[in-house]
């Protein structure tokens, strides 16, 4: 695959991009690029109009730059570019996180003392993934040892509150 710099106002969005992009979205891939750097480049057509990377472009124009990586993939046909357009983009509706992943993971950059937030989770997702970590430490199958002086005895009555609604 070959990568060339361009000026960035030689890539042109794509007029009818069906993708929404909020602004979450671009400050994200920003603070990615800022960060790690060009890791992927922006996909574009013969007439350098956006096939795929339009936030990436977007967070491009943010950061102030003035070049960018863009592939031309000149060897699609048009029917190919509208439909690797549609799918590159639909293709992360279909991806799903392993919450059981994310909280160790996270656990591990935050004992390498990294930004989180450079993961593109909110502080509270971070929070609640981190919490899922901690809640995980035993194994859900183990039985705690009974205490010498139990809490009850048989005969003992517990009175409830309501239970309405």
């Amino acid at each position: 695959m070959k990568i060339e710099n361009w000026k960035i106002e030689r890539v042109t969005g794509y007029a009818r991009n069906a993708r929404k992009i909020g602004d979450a979205a671009i400050d994200k891939v920003a603070a990615s690029i800022k960060e790690f750097g060009w890791r992927q480049p922006i996909v574009v057509d013969k007439e350098g109009v956006i096939i795929v990377g339009h936030v990436r472009l977007k967070a491009a124009q943010k950061l102030g730059l003035t070049e960018v990586p863009v592939h031309v993939a000149d060897n699609l046909t048009p029917g190919q570019v509208k439909a690797y357009r549609l799918m590159d983009n639909r293709s992360h509706d279909e991806a799903q996180w392993d919450l059981d992943l994310i909280g160790p993971e996270l656990a591990d950059l935050q004992g390498l003392d990294y930004e989180l937030n450079l993961t593109g989770f909110d502080p509270d997702e971070i929070a609640e993934f981190l919490a899922l970590e901690i809640d995980g430490l035993t194994d859900e199958d183990s039985v705690p040892e009974a205490p010498e002086e139990p809490v009850c005895v048989p005969g003992d009555l517990w009175l409830l509150g309501g239970h309405g609604g």
